[in-house]
């Protein structure tokens, strides 16, 4: 009989190690083995959480290609796939093999400094700011040419799978994730005499580039944030966002559908 290997995330509420325990149970009475670690063998993560506790297992484990399923026990839940109390129906689905995978495209960011280069990935968005009292000043070029100086609190590239997050927040536009575009939206913008910034987002095809170059400032530490990961920098030269060829697999059974989750959840 052929092993099959899950593993399980999950947060540390109460109601997700409650959850977590009744489904470790049920995984095995339908006959599958739970990994303690994340390895080759695994056919599926399963995130036991909110969209948070979705956020950090994609980063922990690498991006994986494995699929991912989302039990939720969080608030929005917008990644997650089912709620806590459906996980028989869960098993019976997976066994059954009535689902689809949902491919999420992401995003990367290459930030150049005085001696090395950093490559930052993002399920949901690369943010760059300054000092939360400090405004920002950065040069915005697209495919290698100037377009606009845009000052403010920073600006955010969101995926189509990150339209619905901070990017929306923000006044940003809701994206059906099967286009492949990026958005840049501006944080706060100052548009002035003495400032000129775009204040409203841009959208982006998958094959053009974002160029951001910082304007040389007393202070020159600058924050960028990966899915709600921050990274500080000092000095940066510039930075470089653009689609990655990393993917995130999700699994929806068969009654899943975008703007039904969209109405659902935000309308």
């Amino acid at each position: 009989m052929e092993k099959r290997v899950v593993k399980i995330y999950s947060n540390d509420t109460q109601l997700s190690i409650e959850t977590v325990m009744i489904l470790e149970q049920k995984l095995k009475d339908a006959g599958f083995t739970i990994a303690e670690e994340f390895t080759d063998e695994c056919e599926l993560l399963i995130c036991v959480g909110g969209d948070g506790a979705f956020l950090e297992a994609v980063h922990m484990y690498g991006f994986p290609k494995i699929p991912i399923i989302g039990i939720n026990t969080g608030h929005l839940g917008f990644f997650q796939e089912m709620p806590s109390d459906d996980l028989d129906l869960f098993i019976e689905l997976y066994l059954a093999k009535k689902y689809k995978i949902q491919t999420l495209n992401t995003v990367e960011a290459f930030v150049t400094l005085p001696h090395q280069t950093i490559v930052l990935n993002g399920l949901n968005e690369i943010v760059i700011k300054g000092r939360n009292t400090h405004a920002i000043h950065l040069s915005i070029s697209i495919g290698g040419k100037f377009i606009e100086r845009c000052s403010g609190d920073g600006i955010l590239v969101a995926t189509p799978a990150g339209s619905t997050a901070y990017n929306y927040s923000l006044g940003g536009s809701i994206v059906d994730p099967r286009i492949k575009l990026l958005q840049v939206t501006p944080i706060a913008p100052m548009n002035t005499t003495s400032y000129r910034s775009f204040t409203s987002s841009i959208l982006l095809p998958s094959d053009l580039q974002l160029g951001i170059l910082p304007e040389e400032m007393r202070d020159p530490t600058i924050f960028i944030i990966n899915d709600g990961i921050q990274h500080r920098y000092n000095n940066v030269r510039d930075i470089e966002i653009r689609f990655s060829d990393k993917t995130v697999k999700l699994l929806r059974f068969e009654n899943y559908y975008f703007w039904d989750k969209v109405k659902s959840k935000f309308l």
